[in-house]
């Protein structure tokens, strides 16, 4: 899918973009708000099931998820799968094929999401002349080095208990501040017994049992 060209309609334009109106999400000034719309490509619209990036593959595109779940992951050469992380609204996704060649992981979808497209040959553009835009996709960066320490803690060290009950307040407080959740509505995580399995290291068996 990464090669294949994306949609060149806007239904969100920049300035108008749902994610500015989350708390974690600052306004840009005018000057970085224009070069986040030279930058951005359209957007693009992916089924449930889909895969959005394939581990191994180069791709001439970032994306940031405007709407809908996913998840980033690595198979092994038997067909095991280990769940790395979770993608919510906000998040960018394509940062590690653009820096390094191709891309290490792969990204499924959840739910039907939309993202938006940018080229990623521009990404210098940004560190070279818009610092506060640069800051804020190191920070992004460190905020999923932060996620996958707490991952690797559970495998490594948590309870199988431990690791469900930190994996569930994990996606719910994840979900409520991406707006994919209402702090008052029942929690309901598009995710199942196998997705829970791959994510924490556990079999099926294992995991219905906790």
């Amino acid at each position: 899918m990464a090669n294949e060209p994306a949609q060149s309609e806007r239904k969100h334009p920049c300035e108008r973009c749902p994610l500015r109106q989350q708390e974690s999400f600052r306004d840009f000034n005018k000057e970085e708000l224009a070069f986040i719309s030279s930058f951005k490509r359209g957007e693009l619209f992916v089924d449930k099931g889909a895969t959005v990036l394939c581990e191994g593959t180069k791709t001439p595109h970032l994306y940031t998820v405007l709407a809908g779940w996913g998840f980033r992951y690595k198979l092994l050469p038997d067909g095991r799968r280990q769940i790395v992380n979770y993608v919510m609204p906000g998040d960018l996704v394509g940062l590690q094929g653009t820096l390094m060649g191709e891309m290490q992981h792969s990204i499924e979808t959840l739910s039907p999401m939309t993202l938006c497209v940018f080229e990623r040959g521009e990404l210098m553009s940004l560190y070279r002349e818009h610092a506060e835009l640069a800051y804020d996709v190191t920070w992004l960066a460190s905020r999923e080095e932060c996620m996958l320490d707490e991952n690797l803690l559970s495998i490594g060290r948590r309870s199988a208990l431990e690791r469900l009950a930190y994996l569930v307040a994990f996606l719910v407080g994840r979900a409520r501040a991406s707006a994919l959740l209402s702090e008052n509505a029942v929690p309901r995580l598009a995710i199942t017994q196998q997705h829970v399995a791959d994510t924490l290291g556990l079999s099926l068996v294992h995991t219905n049992k906790t």
